[in-house]
Parts: C-alpha cells; structure tokens; sequence
C-alpha cells in the first residue's frame, strides 16, 4: 500500500528535518527557507538529482510573506524547526521579546492549512523553567490555532483567553490534540547525544491515539559489548592492546551489568559511536583520497569546556555558533591523545545525512549547516510513527 501523504515544511534549513520525512514516506510539495547559503544546498543536491530532494519546490523567501492558499490546496502535514536562537542555551534567552521567534508563524500555517496533523522541532531550552509560561503559551495555540492574537494584545492576555477556552469546554471547528517530548537522538541509531524537543499535534475531529516512538538503542548495550562481550571491537577489528580504559565513570555500572549477566538489557540494539558514524570513510589527512565535503581542517585545540568527542561514544551535539562554528563542540578526541576537525562529511555522517547529499559553501557554513539540522535519521523515526497514524 503506498502510505506517502503530503507536507509542507517551514524552515527547512539544510534539509535534515526533510530528508528524514520524505525517508518514512512523507512527500512535501514546498519547502520554505530563506538562507541563501541553506537554499544552495537544497538546490544543488536538486540539480543533481538526489532521490529524496527530487522533484522539491524550494520557496526561498520569509515565511511571514508566504501566502499558503498558493502553494497548495489540500496538505496533510505542516512540519519544520522555528528558528531556535531565541531558546538556545547557547543565545541571549529573549524568547518572546526576540524578533527571531517563528512560533506565531508556525500556528499561522496550521491555521490557514488546517492539516491532519504537525510536527514542530526546536532545542531542549525551549523546555528551561524561565520559558515555561511562554511554552505553554506555544502549546495552546497550537492546540486552537483559531483563537488568533488580536492587534496590540499582549501575549500574557492571550494566554489567559486561551486557558480560559481551554478549562471552558467550547467546541471549536478546528483544534488540535498536542503532546511533546524531549528526545536524544542516540536513544534512536544517530551516533551523537542530541536534544531536541518534538511537538505532535493530530486534528482533534480524527480521534487519532498517538505517542513517541519507544527509544531503539541503549547506552547499556554499548557497554555491554565494548566491556563485557568485546563484541564491539572485535566489529572494528581493534586489537586488545589498542583498546580503550574503561572510562571511571561507567565503571559502577558496567559492574552491575556484569553481575545482572544482562538479563536485564533493554530490547533493542547498542548506542552507535563516532567510529560507528566513520567506518568506511577515508582519512581525510591523506590526499590522495577525494571525496565531496571531506577536506581536512588543521588546528584543533581542547579549551576548557570544549574537549572533543571521544572516538568509541555518541559524539556531543555539533553546534552552529553565532559567530563561527565553536571548534571544540566539532572535532574528535583520537585515542592517541591528538584532535582534530570532524569535516564536513564526517559531520554529516554524524547527523545521519546521506552520504550523496552534498553540502554547498565554506567549511564553516556547511558546518553551520549540518549544526542547525536535525538527525535525519531521528526525523525519519518520528515521521514514520506519525504517518502510521494518518495513512
């Protein structure tokens, strides 16, 4: 049976949120960001025919200037990544008082489209106790995208009419049942501990019973065989001697593990690490090797705070700075005791992207690029859970 329905996605940056969509059998008839570097990318990767990103219509354009009466008539799905700076950890935290904040057009796309059902992503800061009441805010509207903001109404008025309709009992044409949840995408195949916060909604009239796909990987797994089995590095062919310590900290519970003999291992398969992500690829220090967006980038230094991802564990989030990649958020700590620079490859490959998705720009914007993106292969898992909902 073909599942595949229909989607629009705001905000689509480099592709990641798109790409794991249209893998779980989700088409979108428009894509709308107005990077220009971003916008490269989906276009190059279009030109060259990529079979995820063929056939894609880019709008490369604000999306407070997209009238969506024209882009489609009927789509069952609004997905994308309001521009997170305003809730990053990494940001100045205004939320609300920041011009940045794309939430109000995210609820005005459900609004005018009125879909079966949204997926929204942005950064575990969205979640901090300082934002609460504001999340809260974002969720109900959501939950009434009628219920519009009235000119010069400040968004805490807006918030108690909403409550108020809320706790009220009304019956609307249109709403919508929301849930959300915090999800680190190595509980689900990505080799790289990253947060981010999913918002589901489905279409109140459609009486859909949903949750979040239950995680597929476990870290104890990881330790299982890295500790106990050896299983993970007889994989990688390391010889005993070339082996890793057991790091101090996990020394406590892969103790336990041991004495429990694994029974109580959760199903599923291991964590992937950083050598998971880049088995098969070629040094990028040996220049005889050629391959897109695998140039070596010396310099790499640790810096207090920023020491790298080890080898043999889920890399650490990669980050988009404001001003330049932070180096020490994107390199690897080598077992010999040197650094250096993830490429741009190996990067994608961290963050799931397909290896024949090629990234257009400097190293530093591709980087950007991939830091904003969501795990493809984590927006693929969501978007098959919602799509078994719905199709």
């Amino acid at each position: 049976m073909n599942r595949q329905r229909s989607s629009i996605e705001l905000f689509t940056g480099a592709g990641g949120l798109a790409l794991g969509l249209e893998q779980s059998g989700w088409h979108h008839s428009a894509l709308i960001e107005r990077d220009e570097h971003a916008c490269s990318t989906i276009h190059l990767n279009e030109s060259l025919g990529h079979p995820l990103a063929k056939g894609w219509r880019l709008f490369p354009d604000d999306v407070r200037s997209i009238r969506y009466s024209d882009l489609s008539d009927h789509v069952n799905m609004v997905a994308g990544g309001p521009p997170c700076q305003p809730f990053s950890l990494g940001g100045k935290h205004r939320a609300y008082q920041d011009k940045r904040d794309m939430f109000p057009e995210a609820v005005r796309a459900v609004r005018e489209l009125r879909p079966e059902c949204f997926v929204f992503e942005n950064v575990k800061g969205l979640l901090r106790q300082s934002f609460a009441s504001y999340f809260h805010y974002i969720i109900l509207q959501l939950t009434y995208p009628i219920i519009v903001r009235q000119h010069d109404e400040e968004w805490p008025s807006h918030l108690s009419r909403l409550e108020r309709h809320h706790t009220g009992g009304e019956e609307h044409d249109l709403s919508y049942r929301v849930v959300y949840r915090l999800l680190d995408a190595a509980d689900y195949g990505v080799p790289q501990h990253r947060h981010r916060v999913f918002i589901v909604g489905f279409r109140s009239d459609l009486q859909k019973q949903w949750s979040f796909p239950d995680p597929t990987h476990s870290y104890d797994r990881l330790l299982w065989d890295q500790w106990i089995s050896g299983a993970y590095w007889d994989e990688h062919r390391i010889a005993r001697k070339n082996r890793a310590v057991i790091p101090e900290r996990y020394a406590s519970r892969i103790a336990r593990l041991k004495s429990d003999f694994g029974l109580f291992l959760p199903p599923g398969e291991r964590c992937r690490t950083v050598r998971d992500a880049l088995a098969g690829l070629p040094d990028p220090r040996d220049k005889t090797e050629t391959m897109p967006n695998h140039e070596f980038r010396d310099g790499a230094r640790p810096y207090p705070g920023h020491t790298g991802s080890s080898l043999d564990a889920p890399s650490k989030a990669l980050k988009a700075g404001d001003h330049g990649v932070p180096g020490g958020e994107n390199m690897i700590a080598l077992p010999d005791g040197t650094y250096r620079y993830y490429t741009v490859r190996e990067s994608a490959r961290v963050q799931t992207f397909p290896d024949d998705y090629v990234f257009s720009g400097s190293w530093t914007e591709a980087m950007r690029q991939i830091g904003n993106a969501v795990p493809v292969r984590l927006a693929a898992t969501v978007g098959d859970s919602i799509l078994k909902q719905v199709a």
